[in-house]
């Protein structure tokens, strides 16, 4: 388990979410392209989870002014790997937070 998914698992088994500048300087991700290095390793941890059945863990972050959300690519990457976002995105990022906050092993 990497930085990135330890701090994930971490998060959830707290039921907390986090915004991606702290999560950033959390794994102490260096420069001025932090938030789009972050942002790749997320999509990347996407995938797996997709793959896997998995609830997506970067449900728990959220965009520093999106209202708790995460940011705009993380429903955009959802919807490219197949996730129906129905008209509420909101309840379905609320839906993959329930079962990560629920899940011992994350």
């Amino acid at each position: 388990m990497n930085n990135l998914e330890a701090r994930l698992a971490e998060l959830a088994a707290l039921q907390q979410t986090i915004t991606y500048g702290a999560l950033a300087r959390d794994l102490a991700i260096p420069g001025p392209g932090a938030i789009a290095k972050l942002t790749q390793a997320l999509e990347i941890l996407m995938e797996t989870d997709a793959a896997a059945g998995k609830p997506l863990r970067a449900a728990l972050c959220a965009g520093r002014l999106a209202q708790g959300l995460p940011a705009p690519g993380f429903f955009e990457k959802a919807a490219s790997l197949g996730y129906d976002l129905g008209d509420n995105p909101a309840a379905f990022v609320q839906q993959h937070r329930l079962k990560l906050w629920a899940r011992p092993e994350n």
